[in-house]
Protein backbone atom coordinates (compact mmCIF):
# COMPACT_ATOMS: atom_id res chain seq x y z
CA UNK A 1 0.00 0.00 0.00
CA UNK A 2 1.08 3.79 -0.90
CA UNK A 3 0.47 5.94 2.14
CA UNK A 4 -0.52 9.67 1.52
CA UNK A 5 -0.90 12.86 3.69
CA UNK A 6 -3.46 15.75 3.18
CA UNK A 7 -3.12 19.27 4.58
CA UNK A 8 -5.70 21.46 5.01
CA UNK A 9 -5.70 24.43 6.93
CA UNK A 10 -8.86 26.84 8.13
CA UNK A 11 -9.58 30.30 7.86
CA UNK A 12 -9.23 33.13 10.39
CA UNK A 13 -12.57 33.51 10.13
CA UNK A 14 -13.71 29.85 10.49
CA UNK A 15 -14.28 28.74 14.17
CA UNK A 16 -12.72 25.68 15.09
CA UNK A 17 -16.28 23.92 15.75
CA UNK A 18 -17.11 24.84 11.97
CA UNK A 19 -13.51 23.26 11.13
CA UNK A 20 -13.84 20.33 12.43
CA UNK A 21 -17.37 19.79 11.11
CA UNK A 22 -16.50 20.71 7.78
CA UNK A 23 -13.34 17.98 7.56
CA UNK A 24 -15.24 15.02 9.51
CA UNK A 25 -17.74 15.73 6.71
CA UNK A 26 -15.80 15.58 3.91
CA UNK A 27 -13.62 12.60 5.24
CA UNK A 28 -16.97 10.84 6.10
CA UNK A 29 -17.51 10.96 2.72
CA UNK A 30 -13.96 10.23 0.81
CA UNK A 31 -13.90 6.91 3.41
CA UNK A 32 -16.95 5.65 1.46
CA UNK A 33 -14.48 5.74 -1.93
CA UNK A 34 -13.80 1.65 -2.79
CA UNK A 35 -9.47 2.68 -3.49
CA UNK A 36 -9.17 3.82 -0.23
CA UNK A 37 -8.17 1.17 1.89
CA UNK A 38 -7.04 3.30 5.07
CA UNK A 39 -8.26 6.72 5.99
CA UNK A 40 -7.44 8.69 9.15
CA UNK A 41 -6.55 12.26 10.64
CA UNK A 42 -5.68 14.43 13.42
CA UNK A 43 -7.18 18.10 13.51
CA UNK A 44 -6.73 21.06 15.86
CA UNK A 45 -10.22 21.05 17.79
CA UNK A 46 -9.38 23.67 20.44
CA UNK A 47 -7.01 26.56 20.54
CA UNK A 48 -4.00 25.34 22.45
CA UNK A 49 -2.92 26.57 25.83
CA UNK A 50 -2.24 30.08 25.87
CA UNK A 51 1.23 29.26 28.15
CA UNK A 52 2.74 25.87 27.31
CA UNK A 53 6.34 24.62 27.35
CA UNK A 54 5.37 23.44 23.60
CA UNK A 55 5.19 26.62 20.83
CA UNK A 56 2.37 25.12 19.36
CA UNK A 57 0.66 27.17 16.70
CA UNK A 58 -2.62 28.87 16.78
CA UNK A 59 -4.10 27.96 13.12
CA UNK A 60 -6.70 25.37 12.34
CA UNK A 61 -5.37 22.30 10.71
CA UNK A 62 -6.27 18.81 9.52
CA UNK A 63 -3.33 16.35 8.50
CA UNK A 64 -5.75 13.09 6.19
CA UNK A 65 -3.63 10.03 6.04
CA UNK A 66 -5.19 7.99 3.16
CA UNK A 67 -3.77 4.39 2.44
CA UNK A 68 -4.23 2.70 -1.14
CA UNK A 69 -2.95 0.71 -3.85
CA UNK A 70 -2.08 2.94 -6.58
CA UNK A 71 0.30 6.49 -6.38
CA UNK A 72 -2.15 9.07 -7.79
CA UNK A 73 -3.87 11.46 -5.17
CA UNK A 74 -7.43 11.44 -4.26
CA UNK A 75 -9.06 14.57 -6.57
CA UNK A 76 -11.97 15.27 -4.28
CA UNK A 77 -9.34 15.63 -1.49
CA UNK A 78 -7.79 18.45 -4.07
CA UNK A 79 -10.59 20.11 -4.19
CA UNK A 80 -11.13 20.76 -0.77
CA UNK A 81 -11.33 24.44 0.63
CA UNK A 82 -8.00 24.81 2.28
CA UNK A 83 -6.14 22.31 0.77
CA UNK A 84 -2.19 22.92 1.37
CA UNK A 85 -0.31 20.03 0.38
CA UNK A 86 -0.65 16.90 -0.43
CA UNK A 87 2.51 14.01 0.11
CA UNK A 88 3.52 11.00 -0.62
CA UNK A 89 5.37 9.79 2.33
CA UNK A 90 7.18 6.71 4.25
CA UNK A 91 6.22 6.14 7.75
CA UNK A 92 7.22 4.39 10.45
CA UNK A 93 6.15 3.87 14.15
CA UNK A 94 9.06 3.04 16.59
CA UNK A 95 6.59 2.44 19.32
CA UNK A 96 2.19 1.99 18.27
CA UNK A 97 -0.37 1.21 20.51
CA UNK A 98 -2.98 -1.29 19.75
CA UNK A 99 -6.67 0.20 18.22
CA UNK A 100 -9.17 -0.94 20.29
CA UNK A 101 -11.80 1.47 20.07
CA UNK A 102 -14.73 2.13 17.27
CA UNK A 103 -14.04 3.68 13.78
CA UNK A 104 -15.25 7.41 13.72
CA UNK A 105 -14.36 7.70 18.13
CA UNK A 106 -11.68 10.29 18.88
CA UNK A 107 -8.30 8.63 19.69
CA UNK A 108 -7.96 8.37 23.28
CA UNK A 109 -4.93 11.00 24.78
CA UNK A 110 -3.37 13.62 22.81
CA UNK A 111 -1.59 14.09 19.94
CA UNK A 112 1.57 16.37 18.79
CA UNK A 113 1.41 17.09 15.10
CA UNK A 114 4.89 18.66 13.71
CA UNK A 115 5.71 19.47 10.38
CA UNK A 116 9.44 20.40 9.61
CA UNK A 117 12.20 20.51 7.37
CA UNK A 118 15.46 19.43 6.76
CA UNK A 119 18.45 21.92 8.29
CA UNK A 120 19.58 24.23 5.18
CA UNK A 121 23.26 23.19 6.27
CA UNK A 122 23.30 19.67 6.23
CA UNK A 123 22.74 17.01 3.51
CA UNK A 124 19.92 15.03 2.95
CA UNK A 125 21.66 11.89 4.61
CA UNK A 126 22.59 13.68 7.24
CA UNK A 127 19.25 14.84 8.02
CA UNK A 128 17.85 11.26 8.02
CA UNK A 129 20.59 9.75 10.11
CA UNK A 130 20.17 12.42 12.67
CA UNK A 131 16.16 12.23 12.87
CA UNK A 132 15.94 8.73 12.74
CA UNK A 133 19.10 7.34 14.68
CA UNK A 134 19.49 10.70 17.01
CA UNK A 135 16.13 12.12 17.98
CA UNK A 136 13.91 9.27 17.63
CA UNK A 137 15.40 6.94 20.76
CA UNK A 138 15.77 10.17 21.96
CA UNK A 139 12.11 10.88 22.19
CA UNK A 140 11.63 7.33 23.08
CA UNK A 141 13.46 7.68 25.67
CA UNK A 142 12.33 10.80 27.34
CA UNK A 143 8.44 11.56 26.64
CA UNK A 144 5.93 8.98 27.92
CA UNK A 145 5.09 8.29 23.78
CA UNK A 146 2.23 5.84 23.80
CA UNK A 147 2.27 5.91 19.80
CA UNK A 148 4.93 7.33 17.26
CA UNK A 149 3.74 8.13 13.75
CA UNK A 150 7.03 9.08 11.68
CA UNK A 151 6.88 10.60 8.29
CA UNK A 152 9.43 11.21 5.69
CA UNK A 153 8.03 13.11 2.54
CA UNK A 154 9.06 11.61 -0.34
CA UNK A 155 7.30 13.70 -2.70
CA UNK A 156 4.51 16.50 -3.32
CA UNK A 157 1.51 14.91 -5.24
CA UNK A 158 1.00 18.47 -6.50
CA UNK A 159 3.53 21.35 -7.50
CA UNK A 160 1.96 23.79 -5.35
CA UNK A 161 2.02 22.05 -2.34
CA UNK A 162 3.64 23.51 0.81
CA UNK A 163 7.01 22.03 1.48
CA UNK A 164 8.03 19.66 4.20
CA UNK A 165 10.26 17.27 4.77
CA UNK A 166 9.22 15.71 7.85
CA UNK A 167 5.32 15.17 9.20
CA UNK A 168 5.23 13.23 12.74
CA UNK A 169 2.18 12.63 15.07
CA UNK A 170 3.27 11.92 18.29
CA UNK A 171 0.60 10.62 20.77
CA UNK A 172 0.70 10.43 24.94
CA UNK A 173 -2.22 8.18 26.83
CA UNK A 174 -3.48 11.32 28.42
CA UNK A 175 -4.06 15.24 27.92
CA UNK A 176 -1.35 15.90 30.80
CA UNK A 177 1.46 13.36 29.45
CA UNK A 178 1.73 16.13 26.79
CA UNK A 179 0.84 19.68 28.46
CA UNK A 180 2.25 18.88 31.27
CA UNK A 181 6.29 19.19 31.15
CA UNK A 182 7.12 17.54 34.01
CA UNK A 183 5.29 14.58 32.69
CA UNK A 184 6.60 15.16 29.01
CA UNK A 185 10.22 15.75 30.34
CA UNK A 186 10.38 14.10 33.51
CA UNK A 187 10.99 15.76 37.40
CA UNK A 188 12.23 18.82 38.58
CA UNK A 189 15.92 17.74 38.76
CA UNK A 190 16.26 16.10 35.29
CA UNK A 191 13.79 17.98 33.23
CA UNK A 192 15.96 21.27 32.59
CA UNK A 193 18.93 19.19 31.23
CA UNK A 194 16.29 17.00 29.26
CA UNK A 195 14.80 20.33 27.46
CA UNK A 196 18.26 21.44 26.47
CA UNK A 197 18.74 17.92 25.38
CA UNK A 198 15.92 17.86 23.19
CA UNK A 199 16.57 21.01 21.85
CA UNK A 200 19.85 21.23 20.54
CA UNK A 201 19.35 17.63 19.02
CA UNK A 202 16.49 18.95 17.30
CA UNK A 203 18.59 21.98 16.15
CA UNK A 204 21.03 19.97 14.90
CA UNK A 205 18.67 18.30 11.49
CA UNK A 206 15.49 20.75 11.20
CA UNK A 207 15.18 23.98 10.52
CA UNK A 208 14.21 25.65 13.70
CA UNK A 209 12.73 28.34 12.84
CA UNK A 210 10.04 26.58 10.62
CA UNK A 211 8.67 23.95 12.53
CA UNK A 212 4.82 23.88 13.01
CA UNK A 213 4.07 22.09 16.24
CA UNK A 214 -0.29 21.21 16.72
CA UNK A 215 -2.09 20.19 19.60
CA UNK A 216 -4.60 17.60 17.53
CA UNK A 217 -7.19 15.18 18.20
CA UNK A 218 -7.03 11.71 16.16
CA UNK A 219 -9.83 10.11 14.64
CA UNK A 220 -9.54 6.21 12.46
CA UNK A 221 -12.55 6.19 10.05
CA UNK A 222 -11.53 3.09 7.99
CA UNK A 223 -8.99 0.61 8.41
Amino acid sequence: MIKHIYLVRGTKEESYDDFNKRIHHAALQWADKKEIIKLSFTITEEAPPKISIIPFKKNKIAAITIFKMDADPIEEILRIDGIKGAYSVTDAYPVAYEKNWAYGEKTPGACLLTLFKQKRSIDYDTFIDRWHNSHTPLSLKIHPLWHYNRNVVNRKLVENSESWDGIVEEHMRTRSELLNPFKFFGNPIVIIPRMIHIFLDTYSFLDYGSIEPYLVSEYHLKG
